[in-house]
């Protein structure tokens, strides 16, 4: 059996060290980003007892061709409608993807809080919410917000809380796991990665795909609607 040759045995060890120190990077950051917020992961409850939250951030998720909400997007808002009864905040901001004209989160989050309930001048919609960084950056440049709710699901709050802090929000994170959902593993091991990419674009802080002027939280909802 032949040898292997000198050069080809250091680029394999190499490879080897640098595969190494790759997976010890992103463990060590994930296990960064979830330790480092965890605290802020509370109830609703809780959440009803800080008084001083400006709105309750609902994050977007997919919605069916005929506009009816994913079970993890219906248990957000749920979850988020739930916190907006118990005074967790005066305001909720839908935000999510409304890039097409043939496909509109934002619509179908803010009319599923009005049929719960909610009156439409306290529903603001993100039409801009393509990712959860942007989602973030923009409830603190576009709708003016300093401190907020931020309701999702839990595997996703952890990375939600940590481009807030980043970004100078005060944030406290309301889990909405109202049941289980399919793919829990993949979904997981995607998200290693995505906190990942979120802890590197919060070293650098891009602008997300559109700012725009300002819509404080505090003002009329109905001044976002499309409709």
């Amino acid at each position: 059996m032949k040898k292997i040759p000198r050069l080809l045995k250091k680029a394999i060890i190499i490879c080897l060290c640098v595969g190494i120190v790759g997976c010890i990077a992103v463990f060590g950051i994930d296990a960064y980003v979830r330790l480092s917020v965890k605290d802020r992961v509370i109830t609703v409850e809780d959440s009803a007892q800080l008084q001083n939250a400006d709105c309750i951030l609902v994050l977007g998720c997919y919605v069916y061709p005929n506009g009816t909400p994913s079970h993890m997007l219906e248990d957000r808002l749920k979850t988020g409608v739930s916190c907006y009864d118990a005074g967790s905040a005066p305001k909720i901001v839908m935000s999510g993807d409304h890039g097409r004209t043939d496909y509109n989160e934002v619509r179908a989050m803010k009319d599923f809080a009005i049929d719960y309930g909610v009156p439409s001048s306290d529903v603001f919609m993100d039409h801009a919410g393509f990712s959860t960084y942007e989602s973030l950056y923009r409830v603190k440049e576009v709708f003016c917000a300093d401190s907020v709710v931020i309701v999702s699901q839990g595997y996703h709050l952890y990375r939600a809380l940590y481009i807030a802090e980043k970004l100078g929000i005060e944030a406290y994170g309301v889990s909405a796991d109202l049941r289980p959902y399919r793919g829990a593993f993949m979904r997981n091991v995607r998200e290693i990665a995505a906190r990942v990419k979120d802890f590197t674009m919060c070293i650098f802080m891009p602008e997300p795909t559109y700012l725009g002027k300002e819509i404080p939280v505090w003002g009329n909802g109905d001044q976002t609607n499309d409709y």
